[in-house]
């Protein structure tokens, strides 16, 4: 759950901070107030892309940061794979399972990303997104009917793995790259085997070590200042064991101080091991400095072979690289491609055997997953369906997986295609949702989807035992209602406040009659102040959300019609 939001010098926000509650949480406002930027900025802790551009005018950075309130093992499980602690120091909030994320991004186009205020990445925050919030635009309905997010949607519902089928995918498609590495007509053929030995010769004659160029980047700089670095090793030496004054020979003289004062004072005498220790390391030390010293050579000779052999190594770099490993890596995968071509028969037949095992096992996964989807595509359609006449529609609806498994339809998501058909008057034939449904037909059709989707992610994590995880996430509507009203408005209100029953839910919404069903009424507004615009969000009081939802039914002219209108409207939705 999203406890605080608190945005800075992002757009027209100067500097806001919104506590959220539990429920159906609503922004409303006039159009250009920035409930929209609100959303936005929330999306940038979730991994969205940065702009300079949204950088408030006259200012050096933005910052954007995040309490959630969110305990899960698959949360826990990303934060452990970055390296980061799942509490925040001194101000820890693991207690109460509480996560901080904060973003910043600065004018010269760097930014920075902290979790629990420990240094991270954009990419930390994606892989945490999942398991805090989602966010669905208002342009989303149109967008998320491409062929990969509806196949994206069913896979959620059902909840499947691709991963085996994309593994098998991969191992296949490298079989079948090197199959045709080797089939590759003559005069190709030819042209590779001549690179392909040049450079493997390249490589072979430097006779390349692991770590090599850092080895002698430390004795270059040896070598380059062997006279500062003689000096400074025998000064240490004196400094330590040699001289009268060095501190080994002071050690030796407080070590007699103190075996007379123990004659005395019992007490003293267990100082004395902790003397003799320290006076031995001091020796050791120093020994240490002058054997190093004594190797050191002044050598021109050995100084010009060691840069020769940094630039030989860097060339190489250059050609292979980018690191020294790679070059190293690249030279036996020369090797064995040289090998192959110069056994090809005998390589292409073990080569064909290995593709017909490759293409068997991801056959196998894809079917899988076919099998999965054809499941859960008549569970979500029956649900869909169920959900959308909801929502003041009188429709059917179907979710239709087809594909074949030729292998030229495969993918590392298996081989199957999903589109969503709708018929959304009665006696009309189903066609696909994205080119017959109206703007508030597919907004509703987004909700019905999304619910469908999370319900069945909820099931999911109650089947497993799951601590939290994706069932727990907030979801973040940004003006899904764009293209109803009327009653197709109140029936959207009362299904988000349903939603809202199980998890949070923060909707951005201009009709009224879904800012009735709110658990939570906040109240975007902006205002110039010193020359400047400024964005405020504050949550309203029984009083101020009458006369917001009367504003929002007939303008910036309340009457004592709209007010009443707006306190029936709240009674009844409550």
């Amino acid at each position: 759950m999203l406890l605080e939001l608190r945005v800075e010098n992002y757009a027209v926000i100067d500097n806001v901070a919104v506590e959220f509650a539990p429920g159906l949480n609503l922004l409303t406002g006039e159009t250009g107030a920035g409930k929209s930027i609100l959303i936005d900025a929330l999306a940038l802790l979730l991994g969205d892309k940065a702009s300079t551009d949204t950088i408030r005018h006259g200012t050096d950075k933005a910052l954007v940061s995040a309490v959630f309130e969110a305990e899960s093992k698959a949360l826990d499980a990303v934060l452990e794979a970055n390296g980061l602690d799942s509490n925040s120091g001194s101000d820890s909030h693991s207690d109460d399972g509480q996560l901080i994320l904060r973003r910043e991004i600065a004018t010269g186009g760097k930014g920075r990303v902290f979790v629990n205020n420990q240094p991270a990445t954009v990419t930390v925050l994606k892989q945490l997104a999942p398991h805090l919030a989602v966010i669905h635009a208002q342009n989303e309905a149109v967008l998320a009917f491409d062929a990969a997010s509806r196949l994206a949607l069913l896979d959620a519902f059902a909840g499947v793995d691709t991963s085996a089928a994309a593994a098998a995918f991969e191992s296949w498609n490298q079989v079948r790259h090197r199959i045709a590495d080797l089939e590759r007509d003559e005069h190709d053929r030819l042209r590779l085997l001549d690179l392909w030995s040049f450079q493997r010769k390249e490589i072979a004659n430097a006779r390349v070590q692991p770590e090599e160029d850092t080895r002698l980047e430390a004795e270059k700089r040896v070598l380059a200042n062997s006279e500062k670095v003689f000096t400074a090793a025998m000064a240490a030496y004196e400094a330590l064991y040699e001289s009268n004054t060095s501190a080994a020979a002071s050690i030796r003289v407080a070590t007699r101080q103190v075996e007379e004062l123990s004659r005395f004072d019992e007490k003293f005498r267990q100082s004395l091991p902790e003397l003799e220790s320290a006076r031995i390391t001091l020796e050791d030390i120093g020994q240490a400095l002058r054997d190093y010293a004594e190797g050191i050579e002044a050598s021109p000779a050995r100084l010009a072979e060691v840069e020769d052999r940094l630039a030989l190594l860097d060339r190489l770099k250059r050609k292979y690289g980018p690191i020294l490993d790679d070059v190293i890596a690249l030279g036996d995968e020369l090797e064995r491609k040289l090998n192959e071509m110069e056994n090809k028969d005998e390589v292409l037949g073990a080569l064909k055997i290995e593709l017909t095992n490759a293409a068997a096992k991801y056959l196998e996964a894809a079917r899988g997953l076919s099998r999965h989807r054809y499941e859960a595509a008549r569970k979500l359609e029956k649900m869909v369906e169920s959900e959308i006449n909801e929502l003041a529609m009188k429709a059917r609806f179907k979710v239709e997986v087809s594909g074949s498994d030729e292998e030229g339809n495969w993918s590392a998501k298996g081989f199957d295609q999903v589109q969503y058909l709708i018929s959304a008057n009665p006696g009309e034939p189903l066609g696909p949702v994205e080119e017959i449904a109206s703007g508030g037909e597919l907004s509703r059709v987004m909700l019905a989807l999304k619910t469908c989707v999370e319900a069945g992610s909820a099931s999911r994590g109650r089947h497993n035992g799951a601590r939290g995880g994706p069932a727990q996430r907030t979801l973040v509507f940004d003006e899904i209602d764009s293209g109803i009203g009327g009653r197709a408005a109140e029936a959207v209100g009362r299904k988000l406040k349903q939603l809202a029953r199980t998890k949070q839910v923060l909707c951005v919404t201009h009709l009224p009659q879904i800012a009735s069903f709110a658990d939570q009424h906040y109240l975007i507004e902006k205002r110039e102040s010193g020359g400047r615009t400024k964005t405020s969000v504050r949550p309203l009081n029984p009083e101020e959300r009458t006369r917001e939802i009367a504003r929002m039914m007939s303008g910036a002219k309340l009457t004592d019609t709209s007010l009443k209108h707006a306190e029936q409207m709240l009674k009844a939705n409550q």
